[in-house]
């Protein structure tokens, strides 16, 4: 057994070792939320529905979320930089497979991997960064990771769009290669001579199993379930019946378990209930809403992939700050306010999306735009706190596992369950604006007459009021699920009252104070 406390990286090692852990954190993040503006793109290429294509991104978060606790277990039982290393090299691989990929299951195989080997370099990134920094300096390692944490998010909507529309969308695996393989060999090179100290603790394989069967059963109903006309088709209906019965034993596997792949447990105390409930259905209403526009936009409005993630770039102006200044707001304030008040914010924020009408998008969606980056900065400090109240330290780590998993998990459920919407509302649109645009209906002939009197002949004026008729239902059904949104934030606010009051110690010492700020950087990923 070697010795952990061996001398630290010092000079130009410990600034390419930080360059080297940040950019592994960016090109992680980057890949999730650069993708969402590829989904048109990617189904063409591919030659598959949109839903297919939505598939592709949900699975590769539900792979991320799974290895979340995997790299837990691995840092203690293999050390950090080991598991990170090999786990770049994996991405690199799986890089290859999605770039060269034809079939759409190899494709999807090949995402899946990239998924859970960028998932479990997220926890070991940022213990290998702060571990390296001596102890009264680890607050900067803290805020380093930071640095990196909501920003590439918040931009790779429109590099990924600007990648797609010049490149071509494969490109954005081709440049995960190098970048892969230099960060892993960079670090294996820094920390080659790195001892560790093991802690045997045994991993449960059956449980975590389990929980992928459970996880990827239900984004495979989520996403196939309108091609398949749900509990109409029997494939649907036995794979519902198969996850209930698969998380049932699960449950009660998790209980019978000395160290379990997830402690659930947790849920016995209130705080953490409700915290991870707002958090899950919270990041649940974001993360579809932000796939859902940035898909219609170029589905519904013609938008290119680059305009359609330009419209996102407002969201960059408050949120890494705001949630700098929720960093510090959070010691002198009871998490329950903060947590109603962000909530009642998004609902306002929704609420004053769900009367889009597609005209002038920019400008619509500039100012909410603005304000939604503001309240994601303010999010998951508070909810953070709020779920961690009242927990031993012994806990708190595991805590952050199960809530970061079930995050990222609901991301994934999120932009299935947009789709769902869109899929169901938007026929209900288009009766409307058949039933209220008949023949005997002096509007309809004077837009014919307005679209003739502008070059059309009548049959093409018809099929250009078919299509204005089409895009019209979609956004109103766009609309609808902003203003779903907006009631169940205003649900959330309310719930967080029913928490045990919380407010931090203002006796914390620095160690327990880098503590909690590293953990809610960790909840903030992704």
């Amino acid at each position: 057994m070697a010795n952990s406390e061996e001398q630290k990286l010092q000079g130009w090692r410990f600034i390419l070792f930080n360059l080297c852990l940040g950019l592994s954190h960016v090109l992680v993040i980057f890949n999730a939320g650069a993708y969402i503006a590829m989904l048109p793109r990617v189904a063409a290429g591919l030659g598959i529905p949109p839903s297919f294509a939505t598939w592709t991104q949900t699975d590769y978060m539900i792979g991320l979320a799974l290895a979340f606790p995997v790299g837990g277990w691995l840092s203690r039982r293999l050390g950090e930089y080991r598991p990170f290393v090999a786990a770049f090299f994996v991405f690199a691989l799986a890089s290859v497979i999605c770039a060269i990929a034809t079939s759409f299951y190899v494709y999807l195989a090949g995402r899946i991997v990239l998924g859970f080997a960028g998932g479990l370099t997220l926890p070991l990134g940022q213990s290998l960064l702060i571990k390296e920094y001596p102890e009264q300096q680890k607050s900067i390692g803290i805020g380093v990771w930071s640095v990196f944490t909501l920003t590439p998010f918040t931009f790779a909507q429109p590099i990924g769009g600007w990648i797609a529309d010049t490149l071509g969308w494969r490109w954005l695996f081709w440049l995960n290669i190098p970048l892969a393989l230099a960060i892993g060999g960079i670090v294996g090179y820094l920390l080659c001579q790195r001892g560790i100290t093991r802690i045997r603790h045994r991993f449960d394989v059956v449980g975590f199993v389990l929980i992928s069967l459970v996880f990827f059963g239900i984004q495979t109903v989520l996403n196939q379930g309108n091609d398949w006309d749900w509990t109409n088709s029997l494939y649907i209906v036995g794979l519902i019946i198969f996850v209930l019965l698969t998380l049932i034993y699960w449950v009660i596997w998790e209980f019978s378990q000395r160290r379990p792949f997830l402690d659930i447990c947790l849920f016995a105390q209130r705080n953490f209930t409700i915290g991870v409930i707002i958090l899950f259905l919270g990041f649940l209403m974001f993360q579809g809403l932000l796939s859902m526009l940035i898909v219609q936009l170029q589905l519904a409005m013609g938008y290119s992939s680059l305009l359609a993630g330009l419209v996102f770039l407002p969201m960059a102006i408050f949120a890494k700050p705001v949630a700098s200044v929720f960093h510090e707001v959070i010691k002198y304030f009871d998490a329950r306010w903060l947590v109603s008040l962000n909530c009642l914010g998004f609902a306002a924020i929704y609420f004053w999306l769900s009367h889009f009408d597609g005209h002038d998008a920019f400008a619509q969606l500039f100012w909410p735009k603005v304000l939604e980056g503001a309240c994601l900065g303010s999010f998951f400090v508070p909810v953070t706190a709020l779920l961690m109240h009242g927990l031993p330290p012994e806990r708190t780590w595991r805590a952050v596992e199960l809530a970061s998993l079930l995050r990222i998990a609901a991301g994934a459920m999120g932009i299935s369950l947009q789709g769902i919407v869109i899929y169901q509302r938007a026929p209900v649109h288009t009766t409307r604006f058949a039933e209220s645009h008949t023949i005997y209906d002096a509007r309809l002939e004077q837009t014919l007459d307005t679209l003739m009197s502008a070059g059309f002949t009548e049959s093409t004026a018809v099929a250009k009021l078919a299509k204005l008729a089409g895009r019209n239902s979609v956004i109103h059904a766009m609309n609808d699920a902003f203003w779903l949104a907006s009631c169940l934030f205003v649900g959330l606010a309310i719930l967080v009252w029913f928490a045990n009051p919380t407010k931090l110690s203002a006796r914390r010492t620095l160690k327990q104070e880098q503590r909690r700020e590293s953990q809610e950087m960790l909840v903030e990923d992704l």
